[in-house]
């Protein structure tokens, strides 16, 4: 049979364009090697999250304090937390990523590694199937750097820290970017010792420079040994604990988690013989993410644009109405994040000092401090501040270290979107008390500093 649609990989992007096509009319088939679901169900986003989960009732419970309760030393049984990582992923695997929701929607699953046999044409274990298009969406995998005795050590990644029956007592984290910045406070907080090496000058070097310290501090004060413009040279097994060696020092633990970013999984996609250009970020995509092959178009994290869940299923939507639509669209450059540590780091659009070397004596900033926000108080959260990049008063970057930061971002990115000023955002009017309400005083302040310029306006009464 001739389908309308290969799908290869049953990640993120697979999961929305199988839907998305099905309920096209189209004849779908969509081939995995692993289990459906991919990185977010069974190696990202669903096990970090369970885990902070644990990890925030636990720091909860150790602070309960600022709540006026007696603060509880939490008795924590570690392979019950794993256990519960796994019931999570097989509630989700059975209902929402189930392959019978797929097949009975009319996609046909198709079992084993995809090779691309032609411009039109999927080889999967001695089959072919013939296609109009092909959707590469095969993900990316951890970066293992090459570290003499790393190999020989051992070590975990996202990909098998969580198949672990029960975790160390103690881990050395290398690379402090998301993963290893979220998993060494939820280590840490489930009462690991935990060091984080970071090889640049900050944890997560893409978000605002002033708040990602913010969050060090934070990670320090809770007990994460965090060490920055840190260079690991080697890593070594010794009695018992495996050692990791630097110019700057040592580092010791029963386990070692490499967090050192993501390579695209491309290997044996028989790219190369059917002209698909890739490169280091993986496969090339035009502004319409179709690949060199206009049959072929690609997403998610193996296209190299953005290494985020949310950004790859919006993606796929695109690839498809550009395949089977007239016209064509383009993916959102825009696209917004989240670490999700506790507080949160939510970024979208530029920096404060992007800004300014974009737009010199046009930008500027606004802040305010969570200190100022009434719920934040009675939450005993006041850790926090949210940072605003502006151009002539329109909002282009905006930056939050707060609790549920990722929920709050939202209004801001439509803000960034719409070109929207930052004193309009004062006309909607604001839930209290919400930590969201610190976004309305800081357009209320510039609500305000618009009025004061036309104060002479300002009608009094007559003597």
């Amino acid at each position: 049979a001739r389908y309308d649609l290969v799908i290869v990989g049953m990640g993120s992007a697979g999961l929305v364009a199988a839907e998305f096509a099905a309920r096209l009319g189209l004849r779908v088939a969509a081939v995995e090697s692993d289990r459906i679901g991919g990185d977010c169900l069974w190696t990202g986003c669903v096990p970090s999250k369970t885990l902070l989960a644990a990890a925030r009732a636990a720091h909860t419970m150790r602070t309960a304090e600022r709540h006026g309760l007696p603060a509880v030393e939490p008795e924590i049984d570690h392979a019950r937390v794993w256990r519960r990582i796994r019931e999570v992923q097989q509630e989700i695997a059975s209902t929402d990523d189930s392959p019978e929701r797929y097949e009975a929607m009319g996609v046909q699953l198709v079992r084993g590694r995809a090779r691309l046999a032609g411009p039109h044409a999927v080889a999967v274990e001695g089959r072919t199937l013939e296609t109009r298009f092909v959707l590469l969406c095969t993900g990316s995998r951890p970066a293992v750097p090459e570290l003499p005795g790393l190999a020989e050590a051992g070590f975990e990644t996202s990909e098998s820290v969580f198949e672990l029956e029960a975790p160390p007592a103690s881990w050395v984290v290398i690379g402090g970017g998301p993963i290893g910045t979220e998993l060494a406070q939820g280590f840490r907080r489930l009462g690991m010792d935990v060091s984080l090496l970071q090889r640049g000058t900050r944890l997560l070097p893409r978000d605002e420079p002033e708040l990602t310290q913010r969050l060090a501090d934070r990670l320090r004060d809770e007990g994460v040994d965090v060490q920055l413009e840190t260079s690991v040279e080697r890593v070594e097994v010794s009695n018992g604990k495996k050692v990791v060696y630097g110019r700057e020092g040592r580092w010791e633990a029963d386990g070692l988690l490499v967090a050192a970013g993501r390579t695209p999984a491309i290997a044996g996609l028989g790219l190369e013989e059917v002209g698909v250009r890739a490169g280091a970020r993986g496969v090339e995509v035009d502004a319409h993410l179709r690949t060199s092959v206009p049959s072929i178009y690609a997403v998610g994290d193996v296209a190299g644009r953005y290494l985020f869940t949310h950004s790859a299923a919006a993606e796929a939507g695109v690839a498809l109405r550009n395949m089977f639509f007239p016209g064509k669209d383009k993916p959102a450059e825009l696209v917004p994040w989240c670490t999700f540590t506790d507080p949160e780091l939510a970024h979208a659009g530029l920096t404060v000092s992007e800004a300014r070397e974009r737009y010199g004596k046009d930008a500027e900033a606004a802040t305010i401090e969570l200190t100022r926000s009434d719920r934040a108080r009675a939450e005993a959260e006041t850790e926090g501040r949210i940072v605003l990049a502006l151009r002539k008063d329109k909002i282009v970057g905006a930056h939050i270290l707060a609790p549920s930061a990722g929920e709050l971002i939202h209004e801001l990115v439509l803000a960034i979107r719409k070109g929207i000023r930052l004193r309009k955002l004062f006309e909607l009017v604001h839930v209290y008390p919400t930590i969201s309400t610190s976004i309305s005083m800081l357009a209320g302040e510039a609500a305000v500093e618009n009025a004061l310029r036309y104060r002479r306006l300002v009608r009094k009464e007559s003597a």
